[in-house]
């Protein structure tokens, strides 16, 4: 075991005089440690929850035999960064994650990690650390926040920058601008529309490196504290078997994501963030092969900001699978390509639902060819 280095053999007994000293007993330190890197924070909406996910990941990763170690890193909300000298953070941020990451999990030999990101800059520093290291990971977002409601009418994040605009244009009283924004954002998660966070936690599971339903299971569902402790589980599953994330995206999945960045009609900032985790594996990605794969994918889900669907239409739809599955048919997705489950997306895709057509479009009938 990779955590060898820092518990066995007879020089290393100080060592294990300091994990007890944590609590851990000899049957604790005996079993791969893994990793658990959680950027639960008080700060962004998308990460006030995530101690619950590092609770659920701790949970399956003890199921399966392993010992969880927790860690935490820092994260910004570019929302409330946004319009004031903050913002010049954001991106620098990005680095800070991954390098964090890297320190720590070199300076602790870890067997294996599990990345809980959810916002903007975290996750793509995080998978950005994960292709560096190249130790067995997987990725477990916190997922997206729910939609609010005014009047029977789905509201998000960007409803309350266009009320901004409405009241300096005479055509929004403040006070109703006051209810947009008591309503737009009703509780954790990533916000709701299709901006850079759930675009990044979509294109994690598209890429192989989170299990299906990473992208689109909204923040407050059971079903996404499952998904935590599956990926706790499936962790012990790669460290078994070696499963390394460069062995997971290869040029292939790149491309398997673009071609799903595009059908989504994501946020534009992945193409500033998918070259850079890239560039981490050792693979050149150009804006030729983001024209190119945009080119020949055609659009079919008009999400918010830019349509009516939000994350949670999405997940009830079928999700980030039930859109591969759609491409597949025209093969715009390599099929070969392995993930984190273990198999290939030809075997994921076996047990994608249908896609449900009125909100993922048919390849022969799309938003946009």
């Amino acid at each position: 075991m990779r955590s060898d280095k820092m518990k066995k053999g007879l020089e290393k007994a100080p060592h294990r005089a300091l994990f007890k000293a944590l609590g851990y007993t000899d049957e604790e330190i005996a079993r791969p440690l893994v990793g658990v890197v959680n950027s639960a924070n008080e700060i962004i909406p998308g990460h006030i929850h995530l101690d619950i996910i590092a609770n659920a990941v701790k949970a399956g990763i003890r199921m399966a035999g392993g010992t969880p170690i927790e860690f935490p890193t820092i994260g910004i909300c570019d929302g409330i960064a946004m319009n004031h000298e903050g913002m010049k953070y954001s991106l620098a941020s990005r680095e800070l994650i991954a390098d964090s990451i890297e320190v720590m999990a070199i300076a602790h030999p870890f067997d294996g990690l599990v990345l809980i990101p959810n916002c903007d800059k975290i996750i793509p520093g995080m998978l950005m650390a994960a292709l560096r290291l190249n130790i067995p990971a997987i990725v477990v977002s916190g997922g997206p926040m729910l939609t609010g409601k005014i009047d029977d009418r789905d509201i998000d994040l960007i409803t309350v920058f266009e009320g901004v605009g409405a009241v300096k244009a005479g055509k929004l009283s403040s006070n109703e601008l006051r209810r947009l924004e008591d309503c737009a954002c009703p509780g954790c998660g990533s916000c709701a529309g299709m901006f850079t966070a759930n675009s990044m936690n979509c294109l994690t599971e598209a890429l192989g490196l989170g299990l299906p339903g990473n992208g689109t299971i909204p923040a407050v569902h059971a079903a996404r504290v499952r998904l935590a402790k599956k990926a706790g589980m499936k962790i012990m599953e790669l460290i078994r078997r070696n499963l390394t994330p460069r062995a997971i995206a290869t040029p292939a999945a790149f491309r398997n994501a673009i071609a799903v960045d595009m059908a989504l009609g994501c946020s534009t900032n992945t193409v500033l963030h998918v070259p850079a985790i890239a560039h981490e594996a050792g693979i050149k990605l150009s804006l030729d092969v983001f024209n190119q794969i945009s080119r020949s994918t055609p659009h079919l889900c008009a999400m918010s900001p830019a349509g009516p669907v939000h994350l949670q239409d999405l997940d009830l739809a079928g999700g980030i699978q039930a859109v591969m599955k759609e491409l597949a048919k025209a093969k715009l997705i390599d099929v070969r390509c392995l993930t984190v489950t273990g198999t290939t997306v030809a075997e994921n895709l076996k047990h994608a639902p249908e896609p449900n057509h009125e909100v993922i479009r048919p390849v022969r009938k799309p938003h946009h060819e």
